[in-house]
């Protein structure tokens, strides 16, 4: 009997070995593939930063995306949900099938060089000043190292890249949810820039957007402006009226607009006149609600002046769902690969933008922290918040930029266009690949992520996108 055990013991200390052995393995080829693949994907964000390619409008940038990935063994799937630059592309190996998301559009305006001071790029009219060259790149990336893995080791599994454009304001994923391409997806794995290091479970604002166009009667404003009637008394009208809905809404809302139309000449009655609105609340339903009284007030206001109007709705978000089933591991693995060091080079550089900066929340020298973990809200919004009511997901953020450095600033398009923002790409790339392999190696993951998922949509949730049925707005950044 004791030989018995001894044998027992000895037989037990070798699988315990090689088990280890197999998982360093493991870790190590995806290392090695992280490493090997790292020029390529630099090169493909540093392409994406340098064209700048607005919403909808992003084909050298998609394009580029795809080729890379069908280098790769992907199979490609072209023009998605009836968006030219939205696209799939898949390794299948049968077993769960992980989403990874990636953006790839930039913001008018912001046409920054990749400078600590503020120069404006001659040669672009936008700039990727919320580094969505570094979001699509690292996710290309990380799902190109998670396929090497899986044919390296004969694991089933399904990686599947989403090629999502026009986040900023169009709702691309919005458009791919409602055409049912995560119907099959058991999680999807995303990030975004930053300007440091976390994987929370973060929830969002819901959001939902609209044109008002006022149509009126355009006359000499001097001559005979009784027989006109003006389309921007209108749009004043209504940024009066909504202006002082604020007192009445709920305190975590928030209501912004800008006139896109005002008319040419002053001494012209403005026959066409256009305001752009956003309304955001954490509820989706509260937008609604809230989105509903603005559509009243501006045609109360085409009532007061004699014009006429109509809206179209631009774009509707959900707030993002958390999983904290998903989101642990991601910020396990965050944790274990670290945060960030810079060269002697690259804190001159952050030294120098970080002076730019008014009331930063940072400061140089926290990309090296990785912030403990814990439940969040932003009062942005974004596109992966419908994803998240389709299928669990967990996301992490990376310090591409300095620290302190505001979202959509020329700070961040300057620091994406540098090694730091790299840095950042890589350390996405890592933890994405990092989380995949988790989730396949031990695929009860699922199980409890589903779990958690269907616990918090309730039993009743049907998806019913706020946009509505409107066709994607493919022209809406002309």
């Amino acid at each position: 009997m004791g030989g018995e055990k001894n044998i027992f013991q000895k037989q037990s200390a070798v699988l315990i070995a090689l088990v280890f052995s197999m998982s360093t393995l493991a870790d190590s080829s995806l290392d090695s593939s992280i490493n090997k693949h790292q020029e390529t994907f630099e090169q493909v964000a540093m392409k994406i930063w340098d064209w700048a390619e607005v919403g909808y409008q992003e084909y050298k940038s998609s394009e580029l995306l795809q080729s890379e990935l069908a280098a790769h063994g992907f199979t490609i799937t072209k023009g998605v949900a009836d968006i030219p630059t939205a696209f799939i592309a898949e390794y299948s190996n049968d077993g769960p099938v992980i989403g990874i998301l990636g953006e790839f559009d930039a913001l008018p305006g912001l046409m920054q060089t990749a400078s600590p001071f503020k120069e404006i790029r001659e040669d672009v009219s936008a700039g990727h000043a919320c580094g969505h060259h570094m979001f699509g790149a690292a996710s290309a990336w990380a799902a190109v190292t998670v396929k090497e893995w899986l044919v390296k080791t004969k694991t089933k599994g399904t990686v599947r890249f989403y090629g999502t454009p026009a986040e900023e304001g169009g709702s691309g994923k919005v458009y791919m949810v409602r055409a049912g391409l995560f119907e099959d997806v058991d999680a999807v794995l995303h990030w975004h820039p930053s300007s440091s290091n976390g994987a929370n479970a973060e929830s969002s604002n819901s959001n939902k957007s609209a044109k008002f166009k006022f149509s009126g009667i355009s006359a000499h404003a001097a001559g005979s402006p009784d027989k006109g009637r003006s389309a921007l008394d209108g749009v004043e009208a209504m940024n009066m009226m909504v202006n002082m809905m604020r007192e009445h809404i709920p305190q975590e809302s928030r209501i912004h607009y800008v006139i896109t139309k005002g008319g040419l000449a002053p001494n012209v009655v403005p026959d066409v006149a256009e305001v752009y609105y956003y309304v955001r609340h954490p509820r989706r339903q509260k937008v609604q609600e809230i989105f509903d009284w603005v559509v009243k007030a501006s045609e109360g206001a085409a009532m007061g002046t004699d014009t006429s109007v109509t809206h179209e709705v631009m774009h509707g978000n959900y707030s993002k769902l958390p999983n904290d089933v998903l989101q642990k591991i991601m910020h396990k693995n965050l944790v274990k690969r670290g945060g960030i060091k810079y060269s002697k080079k690259e804190n001159e550089f952050a030294e120098e933008i970080y002076k730019t900066m008014i009331s930063p929340g940072g400061k140089v020298g926290d990309q090296e922290k990785v912030y403990p973990y814990r439940t969040s809200h932003t009062y942005g919004s974004t596109d992966v918040g419908d994803v998240s009511w389709v299928v669990p997901q967990a996301g992490l953020r990376t310090a591409t930029w300095v620290p302190g450095t505001a979202g959509h600033s020329w700070q961040g398009v300057a620091a994406g266009g540098t090694t730091i923002g790299m840095k950042g790409t890589k350390l996405a790339a890592q933890v994405m690949a990092d989380t995949a392999q988790d989730i396949f190696k031990n695929p009860s993951i699922l199980d409890d992520a589903k779990t958690e998922y269907q616990n918090r949509v309730g039993e009743d949730f049907k998806y019913v996108p706020l946009l509505g049925d409107r066709e994607p707005p493919l022209d809406y950044r002309n």
